[in-house]
């Protein structure tokens, strides 16, 4: 009798940790004009609706600060995965890498990033 509730609370908690799955970046590609970048991150996450789902990316420098921040205003529980593009910005001159990192709405910012080199 003790194995069925003890299998029934590791069932449980296998669901809870699929569902914590942070959001995951695929793909970033990059590109300047002038000196302005566009900056395209792709995205895979296990959106549910507007309860749990990706909700935000950002362009981070070496040291952390903020470079751009792009919000994502609803869930693609069925685009997965899905590329959203940040265009018009402008980094301190001698940056030579970025870092992107994205955020869900239920488990905050994922504490992993992908480094990305810049290429003028």
């Amino acid at each position: 009798m003790r194995k069925i509730p003890t299998l029934l609370l590791l069932l449980g908690l296998t669901a809870q940790t699929a569902l914590a799955e942070p959001p995951e970046i695929t793909d970033v590609r990059v590109h300047k004009t002038g000196m302005v970048w566009s900056v395209h991150v792709e995205l895979r996450h296990p959106d549910t609706g507007w309860e749990h789902y990706a909700d935000a990316w950002e362009v981070l420098d070496a040291s952390g600060n903020s470079l751009g921040h792009r919000k994502l205003m609803h869930p693609h529980v069925e685009e997965q995965p899905f590329t959203r593009s940040l265009n018009g910005l402008v980094f301190p001159d001698g940056t030579r890498e970025i870092f992107i990192r994205a955020k869900c709405s239920e488990h905050g910012w994922n504490t992993q990033t992908v480094r990305v080199e810049l290429k003028p």
